[in-house]
Parts: structure tokens; C-alpha cells; sequence
């Protein structure tokens, strides 16, 4: 009797997207399991206060016997370097007894499958928080040389269509830039890397598209991701 492969998602709490991307481009036969947290937005706050939350929701959501855990929001998993990062992955793995990584590892294995070094981060974050993923960025090796954040509400990310992220990357692109990162999961970001990709010529690597990618890596699954552009062939 063969065991179905499973990925669980520790997602926040007003991530309206993530499910739906998931279920949608991870082939049929793996299971994607989600819990969420409250950590973004309003309820946002320090590690000390959220780490007992995120112990119970690596707790709870190691129920189902993932192969694999995922932290899965880019802002958070930036936030503070690689050191929080890294207390980010031993809490849940030490709570839930599954394998951990970060949406943040997930995207610079991305840009190093690409040789990636220097790039052009596009979000819909506030400039603060794209600031924070500059500097996770700059500490991990990589070098943006130039960012754009659209600034807008949480509850808004959602609402921007494929076309206007694409007209955006397009207003936004530079000649020494290797790769181009759309950052953020609970965007329609995804939809815009295949047409992206064939007008720019250079990698693009998105949040959930990238985390698809390094689940399947780590659990040795193959999926050869149509429309997900060069990461998947």
C-alpha cells in the first residue's frame, strides 16, 4: 500500500490564494495540507509572542503526517535574517517531527538553480517590508539592484491581476539584473511567469512557484510544471 506524498503549509491567516495555486499547479496524488496563523497585518508581533502559536500549529498540523513542512510566507520568513529564519525551522521541526524549510530557502534554491546573483525584487509590500527582504537578501549572497513595492493593504495583494504584475515587472526591468523575483504568496503573481519569462528572457522566479519547486526536490518528486516557466523543466 502506497503512502500519498503530503505537503503541509503554515500559512497566514488572510492568505486567500495559497490553497487555491497549490491545488491547482501540484499535480493530482500529493496532498497539500494547511494550517493557518495569525502573524501578518494587525497581528503581526515579535517572535517571543508568536513562537508559542507557531509550536501549536506545527503541532497540529503534524497530524497528518507531512513529509514536509513549510513556513510559508515570504515577508515573515525574511523578516528578520537568517538567524530568525533558522529558529523559524528548529521551532516547527522540533514541535511537529517532520522535515522544515522556509518559503524564503525555497526561493534563494530557486535563484541558485539559476545562478542568480543579482536581481529585481517586485512586490506588493509596503516599503518597509521590502526593505527587510533586501537586507535577508543581501545577508544570503544575493544582490537586489532594484526594488519595487506597490505599497498596498494586505487585503488588496489578492486583486491585482496577472496582466498588471506583468506590466509592472516590464516598467521595472534592468540589463544587469540575472533573474527577477516576484515576492509574496498570496498574489496572482504565478499566472504571469510563463509570458514574463519568454518576453525578458531571464528567470522569474514567484513565492509559490518556488515552493512547489523545493517541496518536490525535497521529497525526490518529478513534475514537470506547465506554465510554470524554466524552474520546472
Amino acid at each position: 500500500m502506497s503512502i500519498e506524498p503530503r505537503i503541509g503549509l503554515i500559512i497566514p491567516s488572510g492568505n486567500s490564494l495559497t490553497e487555491r495555486q497549490f491545488n491547482q499547479y501540484v499535480p493530482p496524488g500529493v496532498g497539500i495540507h494547511v494550517t493557518r496563523l495569525r502573524m501578518t497585518g494587525k497581528w503581526r508581533k515579535p517572535w517571543a509572542e508568536l513562537k508559542n502559536s507557531l509550536i501549536e500549529a506545527a503541532e497540529a498540523l503534524s497530524d497528518v503526517n507531512p513529509g514536509l513542512i513549510v513556513f510559508h510566507c515570504t515577508a515573515n520568513s525574511m523578516e528578520n535574517g537568517l538567524a530568525h529564519e533558522a529558529a523559524i525551522v528548529e521551532t516547527v521541526e522540533k514541535a511537529s517531527g517532520c522535515s522544515t524549510m522556509t518559503t524564503a530557502q525555497a526561493i534563494t534554491q530557486a535563484f541558485d538553480r539559476f545562478g542568480i546573483k543579482k536581481l529585481v525584487l517586485i512586490s506588493p509590500y509596503v516599503k518597509e517590508t521590502n526593505a527587510h527582504e533586501v537586507k535577508y537578501l543581501n545577508e544570503a549572497g544575493y544582490t537586489v539592484v532594484h526594488e519595487l513595492g506597490l505599497g498596498l493593504e494586505p487585503h488588496a495583494y489578492a486583486q491585482v491581476t496577472p496582466a498588471e504584475w506583468q506590466k509592472v515587472v516590464k516598467e521595472n526591468t534592468r540589463d544587469e539584473a540575472d533573474g527577477y523575483f516576484l515576492s509574496c504568496t498570496n498574489t496572482r503573481m504565478i499566472e504571469a511567469i510563463d509570458d514574463l519569462e519568454k518576453e525578458l528572457d531571464k528567470p522569474v522566479i514567484n513565492s509559490n512557484q518556488a515552493t512547489i519547486w523545493a517541496c518536490f526536490k525535497r521529497l525526490g518528486l518529478k513534475h514537470s510544471g506547465a506554465k510554470l516557466g524554466r524552474l520546472f523543466q
